[in-house]
């Protein structure tokens, strides 16, 4: 196990024992007492996992995150005494992958971490596959049944989401978050049009229809409808 976690924390008795846990199983750790350090480590080092408090000097928690997942797709790992469900949906709005109320059971800190990391390893995938269609991520080439389907840019993003995401319901808002960036709102066709470019590219010579429509909440990857 080498993977490198950086833990962003301005409470040194904190730090200390997450740094002694997860050295412990085996991970490389780097530590920071302020958000300013913490960005430029992540810059230096590029971590595979970010363990971020909340409550820091100076830049807080959420502007860090935020700033993280601009430029970075490390999984972040909030750690925060904010305890209502308001807190708990800043904290994950912010860019946050996954949050922990302070005091934790370090049992659970582990498994969450382990979780993030396998999630991560995952995605990052060379090669996704569902049924007859292959996705080359390092050369971005799709191919249904041995031949190569040509997507625009958009398409791919949008095919790679259900490929990374077989046999989910994926909300409509989900997909605009993920695939755009942001909500397009509720009236806007654009992603009902990019499905059907993509059915029609998909099906190409009688092949089965995949990608299929849930209505009123939005799409799913699956062998049958």
């Amino acid at each position: 196990m080498n993977e490198r976690i950086l833990l962003i924390e301005d409470d040194e008795a904190i730090v200390k024992i997450i740094r002694r846990t997860l050295a412990y199983e085996g991970y490389h750790v780097e530590t920071a007492l302020d958000g300013e350090a913490g960005l430029d480590s992540a810059r230096d080092h590029h971590p595979d996992l970010v363990v971020l408090d909340w409550m820091l000097p100076g830049m807080d928690g959420l502007e860090v995150c935020q700033r993280l997942r601009a430029v970075e797709k490390i999984p972040i790992l909030m750690l925060t005494a904010k305890d209502t469900i308001q807190d708990r949906v800043e904290g994950l709005d912010s860019g946050a992958d996954d949050y922990m109320v302070k005091p934790f059971e370090i049992d659970e800190f582990l498994a969450r971490i382990r979780a993030l990391l396998r999630r991560t390893s995952q995605e990052r995938s060379p090669v996704l596959a569902f049924v007859n269609l292959v996705m080359e991520s390092a050369a971005r080439k799709v191919y249904r049944n041995n031949q190569e389907v040509m997507l625009t840019a958009k398409e791919y993003d949008l095919l790679e989401l259900f490929l990374r995401n077989p046999r989910q319901v994926l909300t409509r808002e989900v997909i605009f978050d993920r695939v755009w960036g942001y909500d397009f709102g509720g009236e806007s066709n654009v992603l009902d049009v990019y499905i059907r470019y993509l059915r029609q590219k998909l099906e190409f010579s009688g092949e089965s229809r995949i990608l299929h429509t849930v209505r009123g909440v939005g799409y799913v990857m699956r062998e049958n409808p």
